[in-house]
């Protein structure tokens, strides 16, 4: 899949997407980029650390968040493109649910869409059909499933995945530009996370790529008993269970750690199979 200046494999590689927060109230590093030099720094630090693609998101999405208009989010998105932009042609992504912050990242340079929406919003289906940049549509409900049978939901949750893709599919958008997203901590109980995170390859039931964005998410925290500082050993364990289920990314805050784990997972690989 081409995404922007970088050919990415859609099989039988994981590829990391580093999380740049340019927000005040993200759950893990949210105001930690106050000053330009700081943004700058995270930026040089992110690609020397092994990003593959560097996901800016100027809006919290955590449990409880406090939703931005539009205007507020591309103060905080725009300068970052530019900035990313200004020291490397490394691959962006806008983590946006708005098809405006959309269609003004991509004029700045972003190559893929990161809709925690799934592609819900017209809007949003069309912009990306038109502009013709990659998506990552994730899966997201109102309200959280009942608790059932672990088979009952993953058969749920491949129904909802399939019928994201196809209503891209319906809007215009390409299938070889459509990635999905499980949703991990998403209108999810936490055992509906760890069901998910057990049965990662059988959501590949609808034929996409697959983004896994678990990293230091409170299923985590509440597996371990563990703040949000202490998640990185989760992650990691979440990291490569998605490598091993053939996942195209993984969108993560701690790029070195999770860069070093799957090429270690991805040495091995190559060398049993040989």
């Amino acid at each position: 899949m081409k995404i922007g200046s970088g050919d990415f494999k859609t099989e039988g590689k994981t590829y990391i997407m580093g999380i740049l927060n340019v927000t005040p109230d993200s759950f893990y590093d949210g105001g930690s980029l106050k000053r330009e030099r700081d943004l700058y720094s995270r930026i040089e630090t992110m690609i020397k650390d092994g990003a593959d693609i560097i996901d800016v998101g100027g809006e919290s999405t955590r449990p409880g968040y406090t939703a931005v208009s539009a205007d507020e989010e591309l103060s905080r998105v725009i300068p970052a493109i530019k900035a990313i932009r200004r020291v490397s042609d490394i691959p962006v992504s806008v983590d946006t649910m708005k098809a405006e912050v959309a269609k003004e990242s991509v004029r700045e340079g972003a190559d893929l869409i990161n809709d925690v929406w799934g592609g819900s919003d017209k809007d949003m289906r069309e912009l990306i059909a038109k502009e013709g940049v990659a998506c990552c549509l994730m899966h997201n409900r109102k309200e959280i499933y009942r608790e059932c049978s672990k088979e009952d939901y993953i058969d749920k949750l491949n129904k909802e995945l399939k019928a994201i893709a196809d209503n891209a599919l319906l809007g215009g958008i390409n299938a070889d530009r459509i990635i999905l997203d499980p949703g991990i901590g998403f209108s999810k109980s936490h055992r509906q996370n760890l069901l998910i995170m057990g049965n990662l390859e059988r959501l590949k039931e609808a034929g996409y790529p697959m983004l896994l964005g678990a990293s230091r998410k409170s299923f985590i925290g509440k597996a371990l008993l563990l703040e949000k500082e202490d998640r990185l050993e989760g992650t990691l364990t979440a990291s490569i269970m998605g490598a091993m289920a053939g996942y195209m990314f993984v969108r993560v805050h701690d790029i070195r750690e999770n860069r070093r784990a799957i090429d270690m997972f991805e040495a091995i690989k190559k060398e049993s199979e040989i």
